[in-house]
């Protein structure tokens, strides 16, 4: 069974300094006593040579002694306090500059955790984020769309929250649905612009569209906006579906033999404990000898793994299916084969996925569906090659920013086809275990979408 998880992890440490190494200290004591030592040589004794006779009487000794201890004493102190000085001017310079003192306890706040929780960084981190970004739909929308998830972003800053810039996004937002109705409107297929009127109605003047939202930021009440921001985004991504009744590219001629997914599907599973144990029981509920989990795929980036999977599920291919646990993933045992489809993975900016082909995430290259997302669902790869998955196995993926790379992102991104995510039964997915098996697989949504090869 090929499937290289990465299993390396970063441990994310921030500490501050704010003092010196003590052994750089008594190092530097040491240095100020040598140059001390040699001062006296070279300077005071000499000098006392001079003012005092040969033979000096007693009362001279004693006169010599005192003044050779004061001089030495107040130089003592004078080194000490131009090492205290020092100390600070290195400290403060520390702070100032990017770059560590040898021997000293530099910063160290892991740049992985400081990018993914800058509110600057753009990668989905929900299932329902990345697919209502994968949605291809109206240009306007796709900028309101935009507008409000810059929302989201500002609401993660700390400190004092930026209403007002949120309020300009939403007002640009409102402006592009007002004045460009007809071309909304005009993207819509005819037998769904009732449903369409309606969506866009509420996206207007409903209880969660954009004006409602705009008052929410005139409160400054983060929460409101937040719950306001959830429905408005709600009500773009349904009216963004039915702008996308298909796919938006045409797929190459050699893939046309594969089964295909022309937009979304929704498979729920029933997972059952295998050793007679139970799940933890729902709010107020008692334990459950089954979970349900549920999984919306995605045939606009990945109509070739999502299409593939579909059939298997429509096939039964995965009813009575056992679980295994191994690293960050669930991954199912069937050995139901059904096509090796090759590695398909939707580039970020592209209009067409790219085949048998990886993404470089050093150079900047993100996949329009990440696997960096809690619950992400993938196959797996092929035993015969990485450049087809494979024809049966897939996975849930457990994604840990604690072992995730530069930006948060997991250490396997641009490695796999993802094909959909988990949008309920998330908490449910730590509980299983290996041998717990899919008591039942159905595809409940997305039927009419699922397109089987003609046989020639």
């Amino acid at each position: 069974m090929a499937f290289p998880l990465s299993s390396a992890s970063i441990s994310h440490k921030a500490s501050i300094a704010t003092s010196l190494n003590p052994s750089l200290t008594q190092q530097r004591s040491h240095l100020f006593q040598s140059n001390l030592t040699c001062r006296k040589s070279a300077i005071f004794r000499p000098t006392f040579c001079c003012i005092f006779p040969k033979n000096p009487s007693t009362e001279v000794n004693r006169k010599h002694k005192i003044l050779s201890n004061f001089c030495a004493s107040t130089f003592k102190d004078g080194t000490k306090r131009f090492e205290s000085t020092i100390a600070v001017i290195l400290f403060f310079v520390q702070i100032a500059s990017p770059l560590p003192f040898t021997a000293w306890n530099s910063f160290s706040i892991s740049s992985a955790e400081a990018v993914l929780y800058s509110p600057d960084t753009k990668v989905p981190r929900t299932g329902e984020l990345a697919l209502r970004k994968a949605i291809p739909a109206n240009t306007n929308m796709k900028t309101i769309q935009d507008s409000l998830e810059d929302i989201s972003y500002l609401l993660r800053i700390p400190q004092r929250k930026p209403f007002g810039t949120m309020e300009g996004n939403v007002k640009k937002a409102l402006k592009i649905a007002v004045d460009d109705k007809d071309s909304i409107m005009a993207s819509i297929p005819a037998d769904l612009t009732e449903k369409g009127s309606e969506l866009y109605d509420s996206l207007i003047d409903g209880k969660g569209g954009l004006k409602t939202l705009l008052e929410c930021i005139k409160d400054k009440d983060p929460d409101k906006v937040s719950v306001g921001l959830a429905s408005s985004l709600d009500a773009v991504a349904q009216l963004e579906l039915l702008q996308a009744p298909g796919l938006s590219f045409l797929l190459p001629q050699q893939y046309l033999k594969y089964p295909r997914l022309t937009g979304r599907g929704i498979v729920e599973l029933v997972i059952e404990k295998g050793d007679g144990a139970t799940f933890s029981p729902e709010a107020g509920g008692e334990p459950r000898k089954t979970a349900t989990i549920q999984v919306v795929l995605d045939g606009y980036s990945a109509p070739l793994t999502a299409g593939n999977f579909a059939k298997l599920v429509v096939d039964g291919a995965y009813n009575g299916v056992k679980l295994s646990c191994i690293d960050q993933a669930i991954l199912s045992d069937s050995k139901n084969s059904g096509y090796s489809v090759p590695l398909e993975i939707m580039p970020s900016g592209q209009f067409e996925p790219l085949y048998k082909t990886t993404l470089s995430v050093q150079d900047g290259e993100l996949p329009v569906l990440p696997l960096s997302v809690y619950g992400a669902v993938a196959m797996a790869h092929s035993d015969v090659s990485e450049e087809y998955s494979s024809p049966y196995q897939f996975f849930f993926y457990l994604y840990d920013k604690r072992s995730a790379g530069l930006g948060g992102l997991s250490f396997d991104e641009g490695q796999f086809s993802v094909f959909g995510y988990t949008t309920v039964g998330r908490e449910t997915l730590p509980e299983i275990k290996t041998g717990d098996l899919i008591r039942s697989a159905k595809l409940v949504e997305g039927q009419d979408r699922l397109v089987f090869p003609v046989e020639s």
